[in-house]
């Protein structure tokens, strides 16, 4: 994923004015990231769907603060691999009421690109970019497609 799937922001630039001009009022947001996910919630803008898997940059960290009425899930997603649990589990995401957290043991990072071919047509999707900053992707039939592609390359 060293090719942002969409617009890099600059660390520097990764704040809350610059990230809701890429949403509407009705975005479903998606985080995937512990650090993502924190700023957004700093942010007061809480992800529909935050993955994290209480790693930053492969060091363990706390988990970012989340709400009660966040409902968890647990999925086991090995480094480097997107598991058809995963896949199973981010489906499922979607067709529960929101705020979903998906806690990963293992790696969240490739999680994005079965984010991206599932989301809702209103999803922003959020990610770090390691040592660059946060990548914004607004969901469209060519991010869909994009990604299955991406997704199939792998199997």
């Amino acid at each position: 994923m060293k090719i942002p799937l969409g617009i890099l922001l600059p660390e520097n630039k990764a704040n809350k004015q610059n990230i809701e001009k890429y949403l509407s009022k009705n975005s479903y947001i998606i985080t995937v990231g512990d650090r993502t996910t924190e700023k957004m919630i700093n942010f007061a803008l809480t992800p529909s769907l935050q993955i994290i898997d209480n790693l930053e940059k492969r060091e363990r960290r706390e988990s970012p603060i989340q709400s009660n009425s966040t409902i968890e899930l647990n999925v086991d997603n090995p480094p480097a691999e997107i598991t058809s649990q995963s896949i199973d589990l981010i489906k499922k995401a979607f067709s529960m009421r929101p705020p979903v957290r998906i806690n990963v043991t293992g790696e969240e990072d490739l999680l994005v690109l079965p984010v991206c071919i599932y989301a809702p047509k209103n999803a922003v999707v959020l990610y770090g970019q390691p040592n660059e900053g946060l990548v914004v992707v607004k969901i469209t039939p060519e991010i869909k497609n994009k990604t299955q592609m991406l997704l199939d390359l792998m199997k």
